[in-house]
């Protein structure tokens, strides 16, 4: 098992909003150790060599081949890494399990395969199982013997998981569930052997069991037809009068939501990890063929827009990279500390619950970033980018489902400022002791307080002022709407959109920070990244700002506080195009992502 070494304070989920964060304090890809590195390569070896060759079966659905390869990845200890040692797994730290689901990424259908299984298919279990289900099934599943899956949506509940209408009874002999309904939309369902499933006791109590395959009642579905991860298992289920063991409950009756909810973030950590993979590889062919293709006799990659692309695909994934990395070392650290009498499952679930709005984080801007660079791609390529025969059509289709599964990212975003305020008035989070404290400095004008110096002396200032815009806008809204702000969705939209950026912002500061750190001028081209990326990201954040402003407040008191934002917003300017000109000169250079372990 690899270990991971951090140095840095303990902090809570969301509190970078408000508490200060050296560079030594924050995880970057080159704390990555030895071992970790190793786990990554090995995947990137197995897809390469296992999984790309069959590519045109899989997308073909070619009976056996997928399950096929997910045994080959459990010979190696690729399905195991979320379950623990005495269990038959390789009981990974957060670290390495984000090492391996970014190296799977190179075949979407693939990576969305393994997540079923190794991911949310394993972490039920794991965490809430008996200590016989523990025996009975997760070995099996660390191997691969057994595939499993995640059972939760239904054709009329989606995003609303708690409206599901699959029925659990108790047989009148109290030996069995008696389980009736349906699920849509379950990865690996058509090869699966063990499901699973969520369904409400007498049609009230939202409750989880485990399903196996051959259970008297239980049915699957033909494939759905997707447009996108053709290669990987989608079908719906059927229960009818399906009879399950009495033992076969997972958790308790009632407390469903307890597992769907905490192993929905593990999952949506993961994917972000997966969408951060699936963005390096799309680069690299970006630049391969912009290297190739000539117009107007000189290549693709010449011209001052595609250099832009390419610039801006980077600097998005080295945010999403150096977000992914830091909550990946706080999580990992933390779950290496348990308190006393807390075994390191528990400890592991506790840290699940404790950082969910980076898991949401993770998620939302992971599939969007993959989206946006993808996207590029294609118009990289021109018609060849629209044509199958290229990796980017099918790049293309495949991402676009990240944005949905594992909570829509109108969900996630929802649940990032729900959480915060939750937090905050629970005392868990002292946000509203912050937004007083900047309210009086609002109240008594600019101070004349010394500005940040050093070389990075305006990005740590547009980080902080951006923190600070936040409380400005979030303090707005709960002094208007209080406890009806989550029905403020658009303004609930905005003020997460300020969360992830702020968190962005923070965490390509400190990375680069930490290497320069490290080397003097070794940060170099990284430098540049997290300079445009931090004043592109002040845009974005007094624009979310003053929308959400103006739809709180009016009259007067709208204008004042957007002369407030006019002032925390003010920075100097930056010449952000011949910033992305270096990041794509550094890409063409190399044929890849350039920041890769730095």
């Amino acid at each position: 098992m690899a270990t991971t070494t951090i140095p840095q304070s303990a902090t809570r989920g969301g509190g970078f909003l408000i508490t200060a964060c050296r560079p030594e304090d924050v995880f970057t890809p080159a704390d990555v150790n030895d071992d970790q590195r190793l786990i990554g390569q090995t995947a990137e070896e197995f897809v390469a060599k296992e999984v790309l060759p069959l590519v045109a079966e899989l997308e073909q659905h070619k009976a056996g081949v997928m399950p096929g390869l997910l045994k080959k990845a459990g010979e190696l200890g690729l399905l195991g890494g979320g379950i623990p040692e005495e269990y038959g797994g390789t009981g990974l730290d957060k670290v390495s399990a984000t090492v391996l689901s970014e190296k799977l990424s190179a075949y979407a259908s693939f990576a969305v395969s393994h997540g079923g299984h190794a991911g949310i298919g394993t972490v039920p279990i794991v965490y809430f199982g008996t200590e016989e289900q523990k025996k009975k099934y997760l070995p099996k599943i660390a191997t691969g013997e057994l595939i499993s899956c995640y059972c939760l949506s239904e054709p009329q509940a989606g995003s609303d998981a708690l409206a599901a209408r699959t029925r659990a009874v108790l047989s009148a002999d109290g030996k069995e569930w008696i389980l009736n309904g349906q699920k849509m939309w379950i990865t690996n369902g058509g090869f699966a052997d063990v499901f699973v499933v969520f369904a409400k006791v007498d049609g009230e109590q939202f409750s989880c069991f485990l399903v196996e395959r051959g259970y008297p009642g239980f049915s699957v579905g033909a494939e759905e037809k997707k447009m996108g991860i053709k290669g990987s298992s989608t079908v719906p289920i059927f229960f009818e009068n399906c009879r399950v063991p009495k033992e076969n409950l997972l958790h308790e009756i009632g407390r469903g939501h307890i597992v769907a909810f905490n192993t929905l973030n593990a999952g949506r950590f993961a994917l972000g990890a997966y969408c951060l993979g699936g963005s390096k590889k799309v680069i690299e062919a970006a630049s391969k063929y912009a290297k190739e293709r000539t117009a107007f006799g000189k290549t693709l990659a010449s011209f001052g827009l595609i250099q832009a692309k390419l610039g801006e695909m980077t600097i998005r994934t080295f945010a999403v990279e150096s977000m992914i990395y830091r909550s990946a070392g706080m999580i990992a650290a933390a779950v290496e500390t348990p308190a006393a009498g807390v075994s390191k499952t528990q400890q592991a679930m506790h840290v699940l619950e404790e950082y969910a709005i980076e898991s949401s984080i993770s998620k939302v801007a992971g599939s969007e970033s993959v989206d946006y660079v993808v996207d590029e791609a294609v118009q990289i390529f021109g018609g060849y980018g629209f044509h199958e025969d290229y990796p980017v059509a099918r790049a293309y289709r495949d991402s676009r489902v990240n944005r949905i599964f594992e909570g829509t990212n109108e969900i996630n975003r929802m649940l990032i400022v729900q959480m915060l305020m939750k937090r905050a008035l629970g005392g868990v989070l002292p946000l509203i002791p912050a937004a007083m404290k900047l309210g009086e400095e609002v109240l008594a004008g600019p101070s004349g307080e010394e500005a940040p110096g050093g070389a990075f002396a305006e990005e740590e200032r547009s980080v902080a002022q951006a923190k600070k815009i936040f409380l400005l806008a979030a303090g707005a809204g709960m002094q208007r709407f209080r406890e009806r702000l989550a029905d403020e969705q658009e303004i609930v939209a905005a003020l997460a959109n300020i969360v992830m950026e702020a968190y962005a912002m923070e965490s390509c500061l400190r990375r680069v920070q930490r290497a320069a750190g490290r080397g003097g001028a070794a940060a170099g081209v990284m430098a540049d990244a997290a300079r445009a990326y931090i004043y592109d990201a002040g845009e974005r954040v007094e624009r979310e700002a003053r929308t959400a402003l103006a739809a709180i407040l009016e009259g007067d008191a709208l204008r004042t506080q957007l002369a407030v934002l006019r002032r925390f917003a003010k920075r100097e300017p930056v010449n952000t195009i011949s910033l992305r000109r270096n990041v794509a000169a550094a890409v063409l250079a190399q044929d890849r992502y350039p920041f890769e372990g730095r």
